[in-house]
């Protein structure tokens, strides 16, 4: 595939080596960036949200989630979700990974063969 795959996570994240072990050995041409390093813009959330949806894309059963205070815990509105996103980036499920036409999330081999190969 000529587009070189966007890979989102923590370089800290099992899923997220796995999968980068995965492009590796499938000879992925992907840019990795680092959710804890790098400040993500509303633009590029606000695409995950359309493409994905925000229950596929927030992690309710990780520790970040348990952390937030409830009350910014409301995700109705897309505003608040970028917000939510923005100040903690670790809710996010990993990894998020874009191919230059298609998103996805999480770890799996079978649908990323189709995906990214």
């Amino acid at each position: 595939m000529p587009t070189k795959i966007q890979l989102y996570g923590i370089k800290n994240c099992d899923t997220v080596r796995k999968s980068i072990k995965w492009l590796s050995e499938k000879q992925v041409d992907s840019e990795f960036h680092d959710l804890k390093v790098e400040s993500l813009s509303p633009s590029l959330i606000k695409d995950w949200l359309q493409d994905v949806g925000k229950d596929k894309l927030i992690n309710k059963r990780g520790l970040t989630w348990r952390k937030i205070p409830s009350e910014e815990k409301d995700l109705n509105e897309t505003h608040q979700l970028v917000t939510l996103i923005q100040n903690y980036p670790t809710v996010v499920k990993r990894p998020v990974l874009f191919n230059g036409q298609f998103w996805s999330v999480g770890f799996n081999a079978e649908s990323w063969d189709e995906l990214f190969l």
